[in-house]
């Protein structure tokens, strides 16, 4: 176990946000949300292996065993109260563990394939629109409110994938016109755009999430920004596929394309201001326990003074809570109606942009 310098105390640090032994209203809802959850992953996982003659055999068989584990953790909740948090990552976590005992090792590759490819094809345009804001305040925001709306582009949950299976045209500004208006639910861009007038910061982490218009529209041009301003940044991805989340061998070949479209990226790219990691993770949430020794000695190693966490898994699922040890930026929208009136939103898609300081070591 590494633990990174990003930790002041790896001791207290829990990524949970909820821990479904003790919170009873939480269990009823997320049991049964993954209950249904499950039905879908199956699906998926036997239309990505569709010239299988095993798959529907193998996608039943993953169905049930995952049924049945989550029906022992429901059972074993008053035995676990108090002893061991059951926090909703764990059950996403198994999710991808049982899909690849299956053999299904990434049911989502060619939906990934497909969106980064047609995210590709906008990105010129969607930086000479945020080039042509004059305003430094506009500009940034717009940088952020981009991140988020990218982050919509999520085929784990369910309200998106209602969306996205409905309506192709759906791209990122049918989304940046979706997303929760300001005041946003948890809301420190103001404090973000304030900190921005300061220094640059040296090094920035930045943990992504989704393929497609999320990663390619939504993070590159906010990581762009930063690379700017001088910051060099370290873009981390999952070690694994977890979902249409992007993998860090993924991530290389599309900066690979992506640099192509912009000259500051290809500069960064190429000199090694921009650097991408793997993450050590092997489900859309985050656990900071287990970075890679490799990706701890180059946050060291970079001294690394901004942390940046987006998506729903990294950032409201785990870490919503926790406090690191250099300035934070947690980023998300909340595309479950449950999350957000649990977190005291009203809207469906309620933003989560939380910056902080670093927690006093």
């Amino acid at each position: 176990m590494h633990s990174s310098s990003l930790l002041p105390d790896p001791a207290v640090y829990q990524p949970d946000t909820l821990d479904l032994n003790t919170d009873e209203k939480a269990a009823d809802y997320w049991f049964k949300c993954f209950r249904d959850m499950v039905a879908k992953f199956a699906k998926v996982a036997v239309k990505s292996q569709e010239e299988d003659q095993t798959a529907t055999q193998r996608a039943e068989q993953f169905q049930a065993a995952y049924l049945q584990r989550l029906e022992e953790h429901q059972r074993n909740v008053p035995v676990n109260k108090g002893k061991v948090i059951l926090g909703t990552s764990e059950l996403l976590k198994l999710n991808e563990t049982l899909l690849r005992r299956y053999g299904f090792a990434d049911p989502w590759l060619r939906q990934k394939r497909l969106e980064n490819a047609s995210a590709m094809a906008r990105l010129k345009q969607r930086l000479q629109e945020l080039d042509a804001l004059a305003d430094e305040d506009t500009r940034w925001t717009e940088l952020v409110r981009g991140v988020l709306a990218g982050n919509m582009f999520d085929w784990g949950a369910q309200a998106i994938s209602n969306i996205l299976e409905q309506d192709s045209n759906f791209g990122l500004h049918s989304a940046l016109d979706r997303i929760e208006k300001r005041p946003w639910l948890l809301d420190n861009l103001d404090s973000w755009l304030n900190r921005l007038k300061g220094e640059p910061h040296k090094c920035a982490v930045v943990f992504v999430d989704n393929s497609g218009v999320d990663v390619v529209l939504g993070v590159l041009p906010f990581v762009r920004g930063l690379l700017k301003r001088g910051t060099k940044v370290l873009l981390c991805a999952n070690s694994e596929p977890a979902l249409n989340d992007v993998t860090s061998e993924e991530l290389r070949s599309l900066l690979d394309d992506c640099s192509r479209e912009c000259e500051v990226l290809e500069q960064a790219w190429s000199q090694g201001q921009l650097l991408v990691y793997a993450n050590g993770q092997t489900s859309p949430c985050l656990d900071m326990r287990t970075l890679p020794k490799e990706l701890c000695d180059a946050i060291a190693a970079n001294e690394t003074d901004l942390l940046v966490i987006e998506g729903m898994g990294r950032a409201l699922h785990t870490n919503l809570n926790a406090r690191f040890g250099c300035e934070t930026l947690k980023l998300a929208v909340i595309k479950n109606k449950w999350l957000a009136k649990y977190l005291g939103g009203e809207d469906m898609f309620a933003v989560v942009c939380k910056f902080e300081p670093a927690a006093p070591s």
